[in-house]
């Protein structure tokens, strides 16, 4: 995402608890997204490195359930997630985009979803503290938007994310079909996560959205229907699914956003 919003001209500032990797563009200050008192600094300027920002991407956090106790994660998570939203408030930012996660849609899906493809219309179904947390973050959101009309904020639910050198997999999980049952074998290419938020950013939607973030297809050489039909029989399909089209709908965003996923792994293996 960096780098990518680097490479569209933007003028990046990044922040974390440990100094970015080698070559990483933006210009990089050390802080601690717990604590409130350095994120209303981060997001009213810091000395002479810079005096403002125009907007927000909130990515930091314990990534997923089972790293770090059920607690740990809730709270380093969810209490960076409000401290992100208040500094904002109090600096004027109206451009806020932060990672929910695809977890909210009901994964691992041991309970199958209503139907599919998943979207965002169903309410909210967390099956872990993690999950729990992304979807405490939606609930604020959905009020910090509510506070401020001129308030965008945009909760983007990630599907689990893959960088190419992560394709050399794809092709183990082909004689299992249930080895990626807990997100309807979906994925979502980092580059096209990366185009994702910038659309998030320059889009004019004010208020609260939410939008699952997948890729176009899935991680599958089998008809997505067909393993619809084999593994959740019980299933609906809400439209027709054609080949390997992904089973986490992302027609909202395209809609909204003007998303569309560039990449697919069927191209790098």
């Amino acid at each position: 995402m960096v780098a990518h919003l680097v490479e569209q001209g933007y003028d990046v500032i990044t922040t974390d608890r440990t100094p970015p990797p080698a070559g990483q563009p933006g210009r990089f200050t050390r802080a601690d997204l717990t604590d409130l008192g350095q994120v209303v600094e981060l997001l009213t300027g810091v000395d002479e490195r810079y005096d403002h920002v125009d907007a927000v991407v909130h990515l930091a956090a314990i990534p997923a359930p089972g790293l770090f106790t059920s607690g740990a994660t809730f709270h380093n998570n969810v209490p960076s997630t409000f401290n992100i939203f208040q500094a904002a408030k109090i600096a004027g930012i109206t451009k806020v985009v932060w990672a929910s996660s695809e977890t909210v849609l009901g994964l691992p899906f041991d309970v199958p979803p209503p139907y599919a493809p998943v979207d965002e219309e169903y309410p909210v179904r967390p099956n872990s503290t993690y999950s729990l947390g992304k979807a405490a973050e939606e609930e604020m959101a959905r009020h910090f938007a509510r506070w401020n009309p001129e308030l965008s904020i945009i909760g983007l639910r990630f599907s689990n994310v893959m960088d190419p050198e992560d394709y050399h997999a794809f092709p183990t999980w082909q004689d299992d079909p249930s080895a990626r049952r807990w997100n309807l074998w979906g994925y979502i290419d980092a580059r096209d996560g990366a185009q994702a938020v910038r659309r998030a950013l320059e889009v004019d939607l004010p208020g609260f959205e939410a939008f699952v973030i997948a890729n176009a297809d899935t991680v599958m050489t089998r008809p997505s229907a067909e393993l619809m039909a084999e593994v959740f029989p019980g299933v609906p399909l809400a439209r027709p699914v054609q080949g390997n089209e992904t089973l986490l709908a992302i027609d909202k965003a395209r809609r909204l956003l003007g998303y569309e996923p560039l990449h697919s792994w069927r191209s790098e293996v």
